[in-house]
C-alpha cells in the first residue's frame, strides 16, 4: 500500500449501497467489502438488449425508465473470493424471480416489452445509450448517444460513487422545490462531511481518502450527472429541475468518482480521513 500523509478527520460514513444489477433499485447495507472493483457485488449483473448488445440502462429512459421499477438484491451476501451468488429480483407488481430461475430471461423479456438476458458477464467492449434532455450545461441536448464503458464491466465510468450529505442539502436550499435524496443519485457511500459546507467533496478530488485502518480511495473527479436524476422512482415525481440545479450550481456534478487503491471492510460509522498520495 502507498504511504499517504493522512490528515483530520473528514466526516463519517452514515450510508453504504449496492446495485446489483445495473439501473435497478439497490440495496442498503450495514457493512461492505471494497476491492479493486468498488463495493463487493456491486453492478454484478446487468440486461443486455438482444436487439442491439447493448447494456440496458435508465440513461436511456425511453426504451428502459421501467428498470427503475424492479428492486435487486443478493439471495446471499456475496463473499470475496466465491462465484458471485444469484440475485432476486422483485419486479412492479411485487413478484418475485431469482437470476437462477430457468425462465428468467423470458419473464424479464416480457416485463420490459424487449428481448433481453439477465448476465453476468460482461461484454469486452460494453456499450449503453444515454438521453441528454434539454437542459443548459450538458454536452447535448436532446439527443441520445452511444456511451463506452470501462472494460469488462458494467459500470458507467468509475467502480466508486461517494456522495455527502452537505451536497444534498446545499442543493435543497438552492432549489428547495426538489427532492434531494441519495436514491435520485446512487451513490456507493455517503458521508456526512465535517465540516459540512456546499459541495464538500468537490475538495477531495486528487486526494486520497483513508477509512478505517486498512482502505484507501482515490478520488478522481467530479460525477456528472444524467438524466436518471429526473425520473420517477417509487414516490419521487418525475423533476428535471433536479439535473437543472446540479448544472447551474456545480457544472452538472453530483458527488464525486473514487478508484480503490486499498481494500477492507467498510461499515457505518467509520471516520474518514483526507491526505494526499506519496
Amino acid at each position: 500500500m502507498a504511504a499517504v500523509e493522512t490528515g483530520a478527520g473528514v466526516g463519517t460514513v452514515v450510508a453504504l449501497w449496492r446495485y446489483p444489477v445495473k439501473s435497478m433499485m439497490g440495496e442498503e447495507l450495514n457493512a461492505a467489502e471494497l476491492t479493486e472493483r468498488g463495493v463487493h457485488g456491486d453492478r454484478a449483473y446487468a440486461l443486455l438488449d438482444a436487439e442491439s448488445g447493448k447494456v440496458a440502462s435508465a440513461k436511456n429512459p425511453r426504451k428502459w425508465l421501467t428498470l427503475f421499477d424492479h428492486r435487486a438484491s443478493f439471495v446471499e451476501p456475496p463473499k470475496k473470493d466465491n462465484a458471485m451468488p444469484p440475485v432476486r429480483i422483485t419486479l412492479p407488481d411485487g413478484s418475485i424471480l431469482t437470476s437462477d430461475e430457468p425462465d428468467v430471461h423470458h419473464r424479464l423479456s416480457a416485463e420490459l416489452g424487449r428481448e433481453v438476458t439477465l448476465t453476468a458477464a460482461a461484454p469486452s467492449e460494453p456499450e449503453l445509450e444515454e438521453y441528454w434532455p434539454n437542459i443548459e450545461g450538458l454536452a447535448h441536448n436532446d439527443l441520445v448517444t452511444d456511451e463506452a464503458m470501462p472494460e469488462g464491466t458494467f459500470f458507467d465510468v468509475s467502480v466508486l460513487h461517494i456522495l455527502t450529505t452537505a451536497t444534498l442539502n446545499r442543493l435543497r436550499e438552492l432549489y428547495p422545490q426538489g427532492r434531494f435524496e441519495p436514491r435520485r443519485f446512487r451513490p456507493n457511500i455517503i458521508i456526512d462531511p465535517s465540516p459540512a459546507d456546499g459541495f464538500a467533496e468537490n475538495d477531495w478530488i486528487g486526494k486520497t481518502l483513508s477509512i478505517g485502518v486498512e482502505v484507501r480511495l482515490q478520488v478522481t473527479g467530479g460525477c456528472q450527472r444524467c438524466v436518471m436524476t429526473t425520473l420517477p422512482q417509487a414516490d419521487l415525481p418525475k423533476d428535471p429541475g433536479i439535473l437543472r440545479a446540479a448544472a447551474q450550481y456545480n457544472d452538472v456534478h453530483v458527488g464525486v468518482y473514487a478508484k480503490v487503491t486499498h481494500g477492507g471492510r467498510v461499515q457505518r460509522g467509520d471516520r474518514l480521513g483526507l491526505g494526499v498520495s506519496m
